[in-house]
């Protein structure tokens, strides 16, 4: 893989013998895809919505402390998916509740539940 100027196992950057080589290594796209998803599926609600959680740590902390947005950790499940949702329909809840629209039109029902269920952690 010398001529892979991206440094990553799943993305080559080379042709000939070298994305053969590359293609050996890692079984392609499809095995590497593959692969993701059946590790996704394995996974927990948690494991998924630790993941997820990586996009609110700017504004709601690395451990729910809070920040820009409100404390998140010592909240429920329940309580989190109920205030995702309402956000996802456009409710206002506080007065940072415009901040939260456009985050909450993006997730799925599973990502709101896999994401409540990370943050009860927390």
């Amino acid at each position: 893989m010398q001529n892979n100027p991206h440094q990553q196992a799943g993305v080559h950057g080379c042709t000939g013998d070298c994305y053969d080589a590359w293609k050996a290594e890692t079984g392609g796209v499809l095995q590497l895809a593959q692969a993701q998803a059946a590790a996704r599926a394995e996974a927990s609600p948690e494991e998924l919505g630790k993941a997820a959680y990586v996009g609110c740590v700017a504004c709601h902390g690395a451990g729910g402390e809070g920040g820009l947005g409100p404390q998140l950790a010592g909240q429920s499940a329940a309580d989190i998916a109920d205030k995702l949702l309402r956000y996802k329909n456009g409710e206002t809840i506080g007065s940072q509740s415009n901040l939260m629209w456009s985050q909450a039109a993006q997730l799925s029902d599973t990502d709101i539940d896999n994401l409540a269920a990370f943050i009860e952690t927390l």
